[in-house]
């Protein structure tokens, strides 16, 4: 038997298998379309590959500002071109690697940005589809008027088709619910997608960008290394004149002291009875003897690196004094040379007897005379140097065994506190 409800208000009357089978097809067509907003389109995790390279860019970084930090100190002292090249080699790795690592980060943030792209299309379209879902929805319940539900409800004809129609409406009404929430949710995530995908474009113009700085930086640092190299190279040539100078000058004073040493012992072998001269300096005297000038050793005694890749051997040290500072005699002594000595300026040479000379050049001027006789501490010149490499500084020397014997005056000058 075949029970029929008639709806009221209206002239139609419905059996109970139509009715639920109308139910079942609208529950069905409304929850077959249910786009799962979450579950779909969950939070993207950060690029693996992008991640570890914005952290190596971030230590690439850290380096450049430790270089610049270096080149900041080393920044008012000596000129040195080795230094220079090895600073500019320094920051052209430091540049490519930025730049390897910019393209690596461009071209995963160009994946990225695609990936976003794609992900927005689908949201839009599965937003589009909801929101029609949902006007659509809006439609019907507009036409069946604000009184439907009770309609519905007042139509059912026993206690069981009451509870029927109530849970009906239930689920339709839930399922509107769930349509409304879900075009907000979509809503929401087309909006933070499309503010994802503008800070990505962003971010890409930036390191774009970013990449386009270096490229230039590089290519001037590749400039800058060219010309220093030449300057190097024309700085090598130099020294190396300077070497070939500075050895004619040092084989010149050697002929001097040689000399020197020859009249003496001319001297000492014309007349054997003559007592002998008694050296004015002795063993006793080591670390105790007062500097010629107070200054800072700008060069030490021995082999030094030059410029150019050169190695310059120093026979005394440099005492760095200004221009016109008093020069004392290390010990009682005779003058016997006052000179220009080209690369070594003007030169002192004071004997000292027993074979002992000491040597005081780069002087402004000298106070004394050829053959004279000076006591310890006496002033025998101003220092100069101004137009030296090293700049104002006074050159000082001890020589034993004839003038032969190169020895470091640091051992026989008194020592600091």
């Amino acid at each position: 038997m075949t029970i029929g409800y008639r709806i009221p208000g209206t002239g139609y009357r419905y059996s109970a298998r139509v009715l639920t089978r109308a139910f079942v097809f609208l529950v069905l067509s409304v929850s077959g379309i249910r786009y799962p907003v979450s579950a779909q389109q969950p939070a993207q995790q950060p690029d693996t590959a992008l991640a570890r390279s914005q952290a190596r860019l971030a230590e690439i970084r850290r380096q450049r500002e430790q270089i610049q930090a270096d080149m900041d100190r080393l920044r008012g002292r000596v000129h040195n071109l080795s230094a220079d090249l090895n600073n500019i080699d320094r920051q052209m790795q430091i540049s490519g690697a930025m730049i390897s690592e910019l393209n690596i980060q461009v071209a995963a943030m160009g994946t990225r940005i695609d990936k976003t792209t794609e992900n927005l299309i689908i949201a839009q379209d599965a937003l589009a589809e909801k929101r029609a879902i949902l006007g659509h929805r809006l439609t019907e319940i507009s036409k069946r008027g604000p009184l439907h539900t009770f309609q519905v409800l007042l139509a059912a004809e026993s206690f069981g088709d009451l509870l029927s129609r109530y849970k009906y409406l239930y689920l339709v009404s839930r399922q509107d619910r769930q349509l409304v929430g879900d075009v907000e949710a979509l809503r929401n995530d087309v909006s933070r997608q499309r503010d994802d995908l503008l800070n990505q474009r962003s971010n890409l113009a930036n390191r774009r960008d970013e990449r386009t700085v270096e490229t230039q930086r590089l290519q001037e640092l590749e400039r800058q290394r060219q010309q220093s190299l030449a300057e190097s190279q024309r700085e090598q040539h130099r020294m190396e004149d300077r070497l070939r100078q500075l050895a004619r000058d040092e084989a010149r004073l050697n002929d001097m002291i040689a000399a020197v040493e020859r009249r003496r012992r001319a001297a000492v072998a014309a007349n054997p009875r003559a007592p002998a001269a008694t050296s004015r300096i002795s063993t006793a005297d080591m670390g105790r003897l007062d500097w010629p000038v107070e200054g800072e050793i700008v060069y030490p005694f021995g082999s030094a690196a030059g410029p150019g890749r050169t190695t310059i051997r120093w026979n005394g040290i440099s005492i760095g004094a200004p221009v016109g500072t008093p020069v004392k005699v290390v010990a009682a002594g005779t003058v016997r040379l006052v000179a220009q000595m080209s690369t070594y300026g003007l030169c002192i040479l004071v004997d000292h007897n027993g074979g002992l000379y000491s040597v005081y050049c780069q002087l402004e001027s000298a106070d004394v005379r050829r053959d004279q006789q000076v006591e310890r501490g006496m002033v025998i010149g101003r220092s100069g140097g101004a137009n030296s490499d090293q700049g104002p500084h006074l050159h000082f020397e001890i020589r034993g065994n004839g003038g032969l014997q190169h020895i470091d005056p640091v051992q026989w000058l008194r020592r600091r506190r």
